[in-house]
This record gives C-alpha cells, sequence and structure tokens, in this order.
C-alpha cells in the first residue's frame, strides 16, 4: 500500500509539468489533492502495519543483483507519515505561489516521491537513487522562487548534497564489492561480517556523507543559508523532511551496516576513543553552537534555521547513544522537528514576511505585530514554546528520552547539551518578544520603518488556517499521547542489529 505514496507524487508531478502555465488555480487543486491523496495512503499505513511490512520486490538489474525492493518498519511508517504531513502542509503554505505555479508544484512533488522512496527503499542502490531524486528538486525550488541570495543558497546546498552522496557511494560500492558483489538488498548486507578494519573506515565515510545533509556540524553551513533563501514550502521541506532523509541514512545504512565502526579505536586522545564519541562531540557542538548563534541573529527567519540546527544535533546525540531509549528519542525527535519547524517557518516566512516584507527583528519590533497580527503572534508563541519542549507538545517527550539515553552513555555530553536546550529557550523568547511583544517607539523616531499604523495587513487565509492546524493537531497528538508513534518505533529498533544495540551499550 505505501508504494502508492511514490507513484501517486510522482504521477502528480508529471501532470502538473504538462499543465498549461496559464493555470494556476487548477494547478494548486492538482497539488494539493495530490499531496492529500499520499498522505491519506501514509496514514492507512502506519495504522495497518502489517500491510506494509513488505511492499514490493522485482527483479530491476539482475546482473548485478539489484532488485526494486520496497518495505517498512516502524521507523519508515512514522517518517513516511511525516512527509504526508509536509506535504500537506507545504501546499497549504504555497497557496500564495503565483508564478509558474505548476511548474513549483511539479519540483514539489517530485521531491515528496523521492523522499518517500528513500523511506520505503530496502535495496540500497534503489535508496540511493531516490535519495538522488530528492535533491535535484530543492535546487530548482530555490534557485527560482527563492529570496536572499538564491543562487548561491542554491548551489551551496546542492554541492553540500553531492558531496555527501558521493561519500555514500563510494562506502557502498565498497560494501557491496567485500561482500561478493551479490546483492545490494540492505536486509543481506546487513547480516555480511564485514571485516572490523574495513568498517573502521567505512562507517565514518557513510555516516559523514549522510550527516551532512542532516545539518552536523561542522558541515551544517548550507543548512541555514538554504533555509532563508527557500520559498517558505522549500523551507519547510528541508527542515522537515529532507534533513529527516540524512539523520535516517546515517541510522539506517551506516549504522546498521557497520555497527563495529562504532567500537573503540584501542587508543585515544583527549577522551575521545570512538567514532561514536566523535560524532556525539560534533552532536553536542552543533546543539550548543546552533542555539548560540540563533541567540544572535537579527534575521528571524535566520533564527528558525540555526535552531534547526541545533534540534537535529539532538537527533544525531540520540543516535549516538546506541540505547534503546535514546534511539526511540531519535526518530521521535525527527518526527516532532519535522513538524514543528514546519510551523515555525510558514509562520515567519509566509503569515509574517509576505505581510510586513521583512524579516528583519529590529524593523517588526516597531510594527507591534502583537496588535495587527495577534494570530501570527500566538501561533509563535505556541509554535515557539512547543520546540523549547512544552510537555504537551511532541518535542518534550522526544528531548526526553535523548538526554535520558546521553546521560547514561555519557553523562557530560548530556549536560552541555542541557545548556544549549537553555539557550534555545533564550533565542525563542528573544525573536519572540521582539518580533510580537515589544514596547518600541513609534515609526516617528524611525521614519522609513513600516508600521502597522500606516496600512493593514491581509487576513489570514483558510489555506494558511487549515496549514496550522493540521500541524499543530500533529504535534499534540503525539505530545499527550507519544505511544502512537513508540508503538511503532520501539519494535523497529529493537530489531536492529545484535550488534548495534549490545556490547555493554544498551
Amino acid at each position: 500500500m505505501l508504494a502508492l505514496t511514490i507513484y501517486i507524487s510522482f504521477a502528480g508531478a508529471l501532470l502538473l509539468a504538462l499543465m498549461p502555465k496559464a493555470t494556476p488555480a487548477l494547478a494548486r487543486a492538482v497539488a494539493l489533492v495530490t499531496a492529500l491523496a499520499g498522505f491519506s495512503v501514509a496514514l492507512l499505513g502506519f495504522f495497518s502495519p502489517a500491510s506494509s511490512a513488505f511492499i514490493a520486490d522485482c527483479a530491476w538489474i539482475p546482473s548485478l543483483g539489484i532488485r526494486y525492493t520496497l518495505a517498512a518498519d516502524g521507523i519508515s511508517r512514522v517518517l513516511v507519515l511525516l512527509t504526508g504531513l509536509a506535504a500537506v502542509s507545504g501546499v497549504l503554505f504555497s497557496w500564495n505561489i503565483a508564478r509558474r505555479t505548476s511548474e513549483f508544484f511539479a519540483f514539489f512533488l517530485a521531491l515528496i516521491g523521492g523522499v518517500y522512496g528513500v523511506f520505503l527503499s530496502a535495496d540500497l542502490f534503489l535508496l540511493f537513487v531516490f535519495y538522488e531524486i530528492a535533491i535535484v528538486p530543492k535546487y530548482f525550488l530555490i534557485a527560482i522562487w527563492g529570496s536572499t541570495r538564491r543562487e548561491y543558497a542554491a548551489m551551496k546546498l546542492a554541492l553540500y548534497s553531492f558531496l555527501g552522496s558521493a561519500m555514500v557511494l563510494v562506502g557502498l560500492l565498497a560494501a557491496y564489492a567485500v561482500s561478493g558483489g551479490h546483492s545490494m538488498n540492505l536486509q543481506a548486507l546487513a547480516q555480511y561480517p564485514f571485516p572490523v578494519a574495513f568498517q573502521m573506515w567505512a562507517f565514518p565515510l557513510v555516516f559523514v556523507g549522510f550527516a551532512i545533509l542532516a545539518g552536523m556540524w561542522p558541515f551544517h553551513t548550507w543548512a541555514p543559508t538554504g533555509h532563508v533563501a527557500a520559498p517558505t514550502a522549500a523551507s519547510m521541506l528541508l527542515a522537515g523532511v529532507v534533513m529527516k532523509l540524512g539523520a535516517y541514512g546515517c541510522l539506517r545504512v551506516a549504522m546498521t551496516l557497520f555497527p563495529h565502526g562504532l567500537d573503540p579505536w584501542g587508543w585515544s586522545f583527549l577522551g575521545i576513543g570512538s567514532w561514536r564519541m566523535v560524532f556525539a562531540l560534533f552532536a553536542v557542538i552543533g546543539i550548543v553552537y546552533g542555539a548560540a548563534v540563533a541567540l544572535v541573529q537579527n534575521d528571524f527567519k535566520f533564527v528558525i534555521g540555526y535552531s534547526s540546527v541545533s534540534h537535529m544535533g539532538l537527533v544525531l546525540l540520540g543516535l549516538m547513544t546506541l540505547s534503546q531509549i535514546g534511539l526511540d528519542g531519535a526518530v521521535l525527535q525527527m518526527f516532532s522537528h519535522g513538524i514543528l519547524a514546519g510551523l515555525l517557518f510558514a509562520t515567519v516566512g509566509r503569515i509574517v514576511y509576505e505581510r510586513a516584507h521583512t524579516r528583519d527583528l529590529d524593523a517588526l519590533s516597531r510594527m507591534h505585530l502583537g496588535k495587527s497580527m495577534p494570530f501570527a503572534a500566538w501561533l509563535f508563541v505556541l509554535a515557539g514554546m512547543a520546540s523549547m519542549g512544552l510537555p504537551g507538545f511532541s518535542g518534550f517527550i522526544a528531548e526526553l528520552q535523548v538526554l535520558i539515553g546521553a546521560w547514561t552513555a555519557f553523562p557530560w555530553f548530556a549536560a552541555v547539551a542541557g545548556v544549549g536546550i537553555v539557550v534555545g529557550v533564550a533565542y525563542t523568547w528573544r525573536a519572540m518578544q521582539r518580533a510580537f511583544f515589544t514596547d518600541a517607539p513609534a515609526p516617528s523616531a524611525a521614519p522609513h520603518t513600516p508600521d502597522a499604523s500606516e496600512h493593514s495587513f491581509e487576513p489570514i487565509t483558510w489555506a494558511e488556517k487549515a496549514g496550522v492546524l493540521l500541524l499543530l493537531a500533529a504535534s499534540l497528538a503525539v505530545g499527550l499521547y507519544p505511544r502512537l508513534l513508540l508503538d511503532a518505533i520501539t519494535p523497529a529498533v529493537l530489531a536492529l542489529p545484535h550488534t548495534l544495540l549490545t556490547g555493554g551499550r544498551l
């Protein structure tokens, strides 16, 4: 059943690509129907796990042992559900796209189809193909419909993505060759006894290749630049699902194929004696660094962009705990951050920027948006509190699980990550206060700054309200009843290779 998400998305993209350019209303309708259809299938597949465990298997390139194999465990089903939510909300928040509308949504749905394919692929060659398909539309969405140095941001994102892809491809081809060159099936390769010496260099190569897309420090610099330049829907997809492709690849491919790559080296430097410790350190630096840089930004969208780097650091830290609770938290954080980052980018990029025509916090502070745009103000309050980990929202249980797992594995890193979360509270409150609830003087003190008293803002549209409701409801549902996702995630985590969760690590 879940395979239909891929086919529906690509069919919608093809239809939109062939559609006459003078029909923007029809293009929007086709995009929304396509996204809703994909989301409906994702929802049915999530609540019918028996029908999605094994999806498709047929010969593709028999001479190389490559097959078209699709399957889904609990982790895949959760991320497919996230992709469906992001697709529908992205279309709703792009309802104002008037230039080359059909092309925009064609690229949008092609990206969505590629993302679905990555999460469902059980053959590594197929996974890599879908991974590359998801990269190409990102470039065009930013370069054509973006803003703020869009060509630079699009090219930077593409170069970083293809560098990571090249590293992944080298690692996968090496694994294929070492295993005898008979199959690219993920399950089959995961059971092959790769030599420890081979895993020690293949693991960091593949892990870093995927982690680049996950925004891991110090390879994160494409992310804030890309988020800021991208149109709202593309920002939502970049933070919501594309960065999750990287984290998913780290877990599903690098850690599953090469679990002994996480073993101690036999020597240490400054207390760092394994790739596990190296990447845990990078994750913690990303958490604190992203939060600290977000704290001093004056561009509202850059605040959210750097916050994504910080929150993805929590995902990577959870992965490095190598414990059930830490891995559960990492996957749950992927879902939570995908929802909440999408909501924050929609608030800042679509609801505020499209009306105020500025993202500068100094300028926004003189508009008194708390009074002139109360819907946006209170929406940011809710989304900001949820992003900080307010109990009742999805972020709380996800961050709690990651920190518990990190405290067991490396207490000092957990303590530093906690500091990063506190800094996250600070940058959220600072942005909230300056953008919506400031007592800054009227524009008489700054005559060139637009003000709410000089014009009225456009009312909030039905599409924006629907997108907000969808994302908030998802975060609340998971926050109030986390078993909704954890009952799917935990069995999949426990089914990971025995060597990954044992040896004193569980």
